[in-house]
């Protein structure tokens, strides 16, 4: 049987967490009334000029140097022509393909493959078409001239599977969030993917005819997605017939594509240099102060965490996943936390309360003090692991300090060697047949025994020094 290989190229569209469109002032933000966030300018009315956004321009530039890119020190922007009723003015300005983008020759590293991006570029949406009930359609320009940052990975593509697809668009999302060039929020749109997908037999030296899926916008419809136009597409093959060049759409309930329109030819967008927007020109000192603004991104935090602060692969990767989350984990160990300790904590307990709550770390009472106030209690002997758990679940409901909680109810642990050996004592008067069997070889009673001395003691006994004293006073009645 033929063997298919696929090929998956990536065409990933960030907004940019901008407060004005890309050349007007008009705010971005999301939902809204329909058509309430558009001027003469994003509605494209006739005696209007663009004035470029010098904020979006920095962070498309952050995020090329952040990609590994090489920087076009001059850049123009083109009239990209099609004529769909999203598009007020007919065109979108935009950037034409290799000819000067804002970024070009830059990779991403997943795991150890390393995935090549062609280009980086900087245009504007276009507004949203609204299907309504009643079976007519209407259009909605709010969104129409929002700063828009394009990321295509290069030809041929490195990217082979559907699990390839899903873990490039989930690390690149980390980066620009961690940039904070885009929130990231695919469910709004402010993230989206168009992977485009090929089939060929091995051995071929050409690449076969590649099919567009149309804005996806979570990880696990990539992941689905491109799984099913693979095997869509080598059915069509195996059948002998040819595979057509096509914008597909997707289908979630149906987890299927469907045919939009046939794909269109760079020929047929009449791409050609924008005369209202003068060229863009960089020196070198510029580019550089951009560069120190880039943060430590999640691979290199990632790889700090795991170097740096013994922390395994799983609780480095869960601590990096999250802006706010590893930022939260910095400010406690800037306060004096144990790394392990503290992210035992995060990734267990406090993930755990939240889970359940239903809100992030930042709309919770814990704060960072809190977490490390409570590991500190626990290192110093105050209270035992048991109730540690109990008091950090109080503190997460009122907002509480542990240190005042364990105060307030009495719960500091009991270390004093006297007091422990006391209620050991009794412990062993009080069930002399427990003792006796000790004695005869069931050393299994001693469970039980430490059961009771941590009862008695309202279990605020040490737990190690009550396993220590109880071996001490079982020895002497041999």
């Amino acid at each position: 049987m033929p063997i298919y290989l696929p090929s998956v190229g990536m065409e990933v569209h960030a907004e940019f967490a901008t407060h004005s469109k890309m050349f007007c002032r008009c705010p971005v933000a999301f939902g809204g009334e329909p058509n309430t966030r558009v001027c003469p300018i994003c509605l494209g009315l006739p005696g209007t000029l663009p004035v470029p956004n010098r904020a979006a321009i920095e962070m498309v530039l952050r995020a090329a140097l952040a990609l590994n890119c090489t920087i076009a020190m001059d850049s123009i922007f083109h009239r990209k022509n099609y004529f769909y009723p999203d598009i007020p003015k007919g065109y979108q300005i935009s950037q034409y393909g290799d000819t000067n983008p804002l970024g070009y020759d830059g990779y991403l590293d997943i795991g150890s493959k390393r995935i090549h991006i062609r280009r980086v570029h900087l245009e504007e949406d276009t507004g949203k078409l609204l299907h309504l009930p009643s079976g007519e359609s209407g259009v909605d320009y709010n969104r129409a001239g929002t700063p828009l940052m394009e990321i295509v990975t290069e030809f041929p593509p490195d990217i082979v599977d559907p699990d390839e697809a899903k873990e490039y668009l989930s690390q690149l999302r980390q980066i620009l969030v961690y940039l904070g060039v885009c929130d990231g929020k695919m469910e709004e749109g402010s993230l989206r993917c168009e992977p485009n997908i090929s089939v060929r037999l091995e051995g071929a030296e050409t690449y076969g005819t590649k099919t567009e899926l149309k804005n996806l916008n979570s990880f696990r419809s990539v992941q689905l997605g491109v799984a099913y136009e693979v095997n869509r597409q080598t059915a069509v093959l195996e059948r002998g017939e040819d595979v057509i060049q096509e914008t597909r759409g997707w289908n979630e309930q149906k987890e299927a594509s469907y045919l939009m329109r046939v794909k269109e030819s760079e020929n047929d967008y009449r791409y050609f240099p924008d005369p209202d927007l003068i060229p863009m020109q960089f020196e070198e000192s510029y580019i550089d102060e951009l560069r120190k603004t880039i943060p430590e991104l999640p691979l290199a935090k990632t790889q700090r965490y795991k170097n740096d602060l013994g922390l395994s692969d799983y609780d480095a990767n869960l601590l990096t996943a999250d802006k706010n989350w590893s930022a939260y984990f910095e400010e406690a160990l800037a306060l004096g936390g144990d790394a392990k300790v503290v992210c035992n904590w995060m990734n267990s307990d406090f993930a755990k309360l939240l889970n359940e709550a239903g809100i992030a770390a930042s709309e919770s009472k814990i704060t960072p003090n809190h977490l490390v106030d409570l590991t500190k209690l626990i290192a110093n002997g105050d209270i035992s692991g048991k109730t540690a758990k109990e008091v950090f679940s109080e503190s997460f409901k009122t907002g509480g300090l542990p240190s005042a909680i364990v105060k307030d109810k009495g719960l500091t642990q009991v270390s004093d060697d006297s007091a422990i050996r006391a209620i050991v004592g009794k412990v062993l008067d009080d069930h002399p047949d427990l003792v006796e069997k000790y004695r005869s070889g069931q050393t299994n009673v001693k469970g039980f025994l430490v059961g009771q001395v941590m009862k008695n003691s309202g279990g605020r006994a040490n737990p190690g020094m009550v396993q220590k004293l109880i071996d001490e006073e079982l020895e002497k009645r041999q």
